[in-house]
């Protein structure tokens, strides 16, 4: 490894973290994201009140922490190949959540499958946050390909990129950002005020990966050209500025129709139609969208990869052209 440059050895480090997520999923206990959201928990309690400033000071102390000591161990172990190697494959590891998310999505198809509508139902949750009280068979499987494609975008495609343009803190730093969100993000009474700066943030964080993943998505499409068409024409009508994307491109890589009335416990929202003219989710389109998902995982970890080596290898040949200049 003596020979890797420091964008290479983080990008066989992703590769390895990506194969390890694959192999063992999330660990059941023990998590760093599990572990950083229950320090978060206790702050949140510390330092809430109910105005911006608050959740803004908040939101800048957890991820400016996380983010604070991936840069140290970035330059700890970085100084040696192996080191950054086995750096970037435990934190694309701990932020990847792709083979987790797939496990779920097809546990909740088997039940549907089986007509296990209450084992479905009881084990929505572990996915997405709606009230899974009153949905039928093709409702929940219409949340579960939903969830599938946003998370898509969020638990892999996002963590990925920014892992290309800011190495190792990146990684940690954008999943620090996506669990605040989910945390503290969602519109309620008690988050209105103290989780706009967490839900701004993550807009802004996931506008790049948001648009990579219905790309990918397009290439990695069983009907590229509906894929295409309902990403372009639908994404945008979603009122998440991220999530419509990848939801949209997967309804017309999937050829299904997705979108239209949801709730979160008492809350109802009815979003817009993606894919109005296509028919609607069937349980089997559950496993055909956790295929979709891991072949857009996998486009996106060798563009993001490869981004990363020649974006860092670059950035070394330059530096080494400005001291031959000196000299």
């Amino acid at each position: 490894m003596r020979g890797l440059t420091r964008g290479a050895a983080f990008a066989l480090g992703a590769v390895a973290g990506h194969l390890a997520d694959a192999r063992f999923a999330d660990p059941r206990r023990g998590h760093p994201v599990a572990a950083f959201g229950t320090a978060a928990g206790r702050l949140e309690r510390l330092l809430w009140r109910d105005r911006r400033a608050a959740g803004a000071a908040y939101t800048a102390l957890c991820v400016g922490t996380v983010a604070a000591g991936a840069v140290l161990a970035d330059r700890t172990l970085g100084r040696s190949p192996a080191g950054r190697t086995a750096l970037a494959a435990a934190a694309t590891w701990t932020v990847l959540g792709g083979t987790s998310l797939t496990r779920e999505a097809r546990t909740i198809g088997r039940s549907l499958s089986t007509g296990d509508l209450t084992a479905a139902r009881e084990r929505l949750p572990h996915l997405c946050g709606r009230d899974p009280s009153a949905l039928d068979e093709q409702q929940i499987a219409r949340a579960v390909v939903e969830s599938v494609a946003e998370n898509t975008a969020d638990a892999v495609v996002n963590a990925l990129v920014w892992g290309a343009l800011a190495g190792t803190p990146g990684l940690l730093a954008f999943r620090a950002v996506n669990t605040l969100d989910a945390m503290v993000g969602h519109r309620s009474p008690r988050y209105a005020r103290f989780g706009w700066a967490s839900a701004r943030l993550d807009d802004v964080a996931g506008w790049p990966g948001a648009r990579l993943t219905a790309l990918l998505t397009v290439c990695a499409a069983p009907h590229r050209a509906g894929a295409w068409r309902v990403w372009h024409r639908d994404g945008a009508a979603h009122p998440s500025p991220n999530a419509g994307r990848a939801e949209a491109a997967f309804a017309g890589a999937l050829g299904v129709r997705l979108g239209g009335t949801l709730a979160y416990g008492t809350r109802v929202e009815h979003r817009p139609v993606l894919g109005g003219e296509l028919p609607p989710v069937e349980v089997a389109d559950i496993e055909r969208a956790c295929r979709l998902s891991r072949r857009v995982g996998l486009l996106a970890l060798g563009v993001t990869a490869a981004g990363h080596a020649l974006l860092h290898g670059a950035g070394r040949g330059l530096t080494r052209q400005r001291k031959g200049g000196r000299n």
